[in-house]
């Protein structure tokens, strides 16, 4: 009878044993989970940030720019494709060209001594470089976060909870190609290099 008792006993501290593993294994994914949420909300409002400067870039290069239409456009676009966005790979897409197209928008804008001199575009142009800091450290944590919580679904034995909550990998967010290159340099009293 005491083997018996002792044999239950062990079998029951074990089953306890198991299924508070596997709430804290659960628990933990909520919370990285969540940490993923909240570091996408982060960036998030500082996109809305810089969207909202968007607007007043364009239009204080509008009246200097007359024949840069297509350059503001892009920017415009890249702003309206960021709103139709379904999810963080679509809107992070938009992002990309959004940074590419001001990056386009401020090289044109070297072209422009009146506008560099202006103080809305120079006040507007800083507001916007700081807001990008921010966003491309607000970045790295939101990566830095992915990359915690795929490790842990990924792991034994995690991964089996992981499988059966239907906790799956969430993707990094990446650049561009295009933003991996280097653009062309020109100087004022040099022509272009040929590539």
């Amino acid at each position: 009878m005491n083997g018996t008792l002792i044999v239950g006993t062990l079998f029951v501290i074990g089953l306890v044993w198991l299924i508070a593993y596997a709430v804290g294994v659960y628990n933990m994914l909520v919370r990285l989970s969540n940490n993923i949420d909240k570091a996408w909300s982060n960036i998030d409002v500082m996109l809305k940030q810089r969207h909202d400067e968007l607007p007043k870039l364009v239009e204080v290069c509008n009246s200097y720019m007359a024949h840069e239409r297509e350059t503001l456009e892009a920017v415009i676009k890249a702003r309206n494709a960021y709103g139709t966005g379904r999810n963080i790979n679509e809107k992070a897409q938009a992002e990309n060209q959004i940074a590419g197209a001001l990056g386009h928008l401020f090289a044109v804008a070297e072209q422009y001594p009146d506008l560099k001199a202006n103080q809305q575009f120079l006040a507007i142009q800083q507001r916007i470089s700081a807001l990008e800091n921010t966003i491309a450290d607000r970045r790295e944590f939101y990566n830095e976060s992915v990359n915690v919580y795929n490790v842990a679904i990924g792991q034994i034995p995690a991964i089996w909870v992981a499988q059966q909550t239907g906790y799956t990998a969430r993707p990094l967010l990446t650049v561009s190609v295009s933003d991996r290159t280097d653009p062309p340099l020109a100087f004022a009293n040099r022509p272009r290099a040929a590539a």
